[in-house]
């Protein structure tokens, strides 16, 4: 049975545009497959800690014991064994909110989400075959030409290299803080487009 994870990091909650955008997404893709289970990870429910110092050494003193099976190593277990990844994040100061690198930070463990081959080079370890980064964007920046300041996507593709995924794919709705554009219009081709996306998922 396939299993999709959602991973959640829209931080204005049922008001955001990009869960909008997500769920929109999701249910166009089970209706499609209804026989694969789609598990949520709600990162603003969760509350995840930063890797502070004491939350480094009790994951350091996890790690070199060996015993991955701890709860501190759920989230990256959970990440490493799902068929495809599902991420919805805003675009923040040119990136994405705080939680998703929080998020990150927490599955990116050796020996669960990558490794190191015998020549010492790194090789991703995870199931999903691709990942999925749904946004919004309140600027134009790929039709302004501005598309090298933005991080999210451009962070999260070289992830997918790390964790041994193979294509990656975003969907981003633009422009939708201009109040010269007609907005809804744009959000209502972005959902078309999450249609089309969900659809050519085999």
């Amino acid at each position: 049975m396939e299993q999709m994870l959602f991973v959640n990091a829209c931080v204005r909650g049922e008001r955001s545009r990009t869960l909008l955008l997500a769920r929109h997404f999701l249910e166009v893709y089970q209706a499609g497959h209804p026989d694969h289970v789609i598990t949520e990870r709600d990162l603003c429910r969760e509350r995840l800690q930063p890797q502070y110092p004491e939350i480094l050494a009790e994951r350091d003193a996890l790690w070199e014991a060996g015993r991955l099976d701890q709860p501190m190593f759920e989230a990256a277990r959970q990440f490493a064994a799902a068929d495809r990844i599902v991420i919805a994040a805003p675009f923040w100061d040119l990136n994405y909110p705080a939680i998703l690198k929080i998020y990150l930070e927490r599955i990116s463990v050796a020996n669960i989400t990558f490794g190191y081959n015998e020549k010492g080079e790194m090789t991703g370890l995870c199931r999903a075959r691709d990942m999925i980064f749904l946004t919004t964007r309140g600027g134009a920046y790929q039709e302004a030409g501005l598309g090298w300041m933005e991080m999210g996507a451009r962070h999260l593709e070289a992830l997918c290299s790390m964790y041994g995924i193979d294509r990656f794919q975003c969907l981003a709705v633009e422009g939708l803080d201009d109040e010269r554009r007609d907005r809804e219009g744009m959000m209502l081709v972005g959902l078309t487009q999450a249609e089309a996306l969900a659809d050519s998922l085999s």
